[in-house]
């Protein structure tokens, strides 16, 4: 039985492509590991991310340890598929030849049938987690059609292609087979899902479809584009008590001057009407978005406006990207790169100085409730879990006093939030009999 390594970096997206390849390798008598470190394996497989400047860094450096690694003979066989691969293929097997194979994101036939990993469709659907066992990613599209100014996804990923959602369904019904209680449904852009194969957008319906799937507990929306948001993808998570009452929407700026040089396809008052359209439907929503700041000719005034933008809205979870140029983007052939590194990251800095505290106040407000609470994880003398307003990897968490009482991963319990930071809360798990309906 060959033990196969395989590394993944970048996105969730990246995760759910390496999931169905260990699935498929397993299947074929590989016994499949998810360990950056390992080294006493036979086979290592690296899922590249090349989006940005730090990813490609990060991937990289990963190819060429592992690179060392083949040179020594401690491993029998390295292979590199992702974004990446998928960009600079050439250039990397002249830099990196001990690397056996390049594989891009396009490709996953081609590594399946490289390794000997199991080529049948009723595979397909199939998934080896690598995240906790109670939560899992649904990718439920391929590609992108929008074209950002900035954004290389549509060069390596290539055109929006959506899963058919038979195929979603029985997916998610495996998922929930084993256990998972949370699905994180995830794209390019989710509420895009279903044009290109139904002629209509179908998210909404994808959604009512896995609400009524057995064992799956929590449904969160992630990478939802805000340009022609469809209104009843808000009905349906308005409505369906399984849905978090969480979004993600990466708005990445509010200046009409930089939103068009953006070719983001939307206005500030587009995004007001969206945010509002979401806070009146969903009251109790918390919305994530990303933004970017520093890319060609980011003003001094583009920026305040950024920044009002910001405090007025109070975004419950955000996060802050400097641009970096990436090459065959529309900003990188025919704008210039010319805000100093330095004013980025003062004006991420900055920013995120601001959500610091709109953070802090908003969690002040929470303490003294009561949260439903899943349990990702022990770390030290704490339990480590997330309410529905809380996305894994990337938003707060609440730490639970593991001294108090033994918790289960993956199990839910009612939380009473007893104190607060900037990005996190403490809590204690409350009697359920004794919780008021909340």
């Amino acid at each position: 039985m060959k033990l196969l390594n395989l590394i993944t970096l970048g996105c969730a997206k990246n995760i759910v492509d390496s999931e169905h390849l260990a699935a498929r390798c397993e299947a074929r008598g590989y016994r499949v590991v998810f360990d950056s470190n390992r080294t006493d394996v036979d086979v290592v497989v690296i899922n590249t991310c090349g989006f940005i400047g730090d990813a490609k860094v990060e991937s990289i450096d990963t190819i060429l340890r592992a690179a060392r690694l083949r040179q020594e003979g401690k491993i029998k066989q390295l292979y590199v598929i992702g974004c990446l691969s998928q960009r600079y293929a050439d250039d990397l097997r002249t830099e990196i030849p001990e690397v056996d194979d390049f594989f891009g994101a396009r490709s996953l036939d081609e590594i399946i049938e490289r390794l000997g990993a199991d080529q049948s469709a009723e595979c397909g659907v199939q998934r080896l987690l690598s995240t906790p066992k109670h939560y899992a990613y649904l990718k439920i599209a391929e590609g992108c059609n929008w074209r950002c100014g900035y954004c290389a996804i549509p060069l390596i990923r290539g055109k929006h292609i959506s899963v058919p959602m038979p195929q979603l369904l029985e997916e998610a019904r495996q998922l929930a087979a084993k256990g998972v209680r949370e699905l994180i449904v995830i794209a390019q852009d989710t509420t895009y899902y279903g044009i290109d194969l139904y002629g209509e957008r179908r998210l909404a319906q994808l959604l009512e479809e896995l609400c009524r799937i057995d064992g799956i507990e929590w449904i969160r929306l992630h990478y939802a584009y805000p340009t022609d948001f469809p209104q009843d993808v808000i009905e349906v998570m308005a409505r369906e008590p399984k849905i978090c009452n969480y979004i993600d929407i990466p708005l990445q700026h509010i200046s009409d001057n930089q939103l068009a040089k953006m070719h983001r396809r939307h206005t500030k008052s587009d995004a007001l009407a969206l945010i509002a359209r979401l806070r009146k439907a969903i009251p109790d929503i918390a919305i994530r978005t990303t933004l970017l700041v520093g890319y060609p000719d980011e003003s001094e005034q583009d920026f305040r406006e950024l920044q009002e933008f910001v405090a007025e809205q109070r975004f419950e979870r955000l996060g802050v990207f400097t641009y970096s140029e990436e090459e065959g983007t529309y900003s990188a052939e025919q704008l210039t790169d010319n805000i100093p590194q330095e004013v980025k990251e003062q004006r991420a800095d900055a920013i995120m100085r601001q959500q610091s505290e709109i953070s802090r106040e908003l969690n002040a407000k929470r303490a003294g409730s009561v949260q439903r609470v899943i349990i990702d994880r022990r770390e030290g003398d704490y339990y480590i879990g997330r309410s529905q307003y809380d996305s894994p990897e990337v938003d707060e968490e609440i730490l639970i006093d593991a001294a108090e009482r033994r918790l289960l991963r993956g199990r839910f319990y009612d939380v009473r939030i007893t104190a607060y930071d900037d990005y996190d809360l403490y809590g204690e798990v409350v009697d359920t009999k004794q919780c008021k309906k909340r």
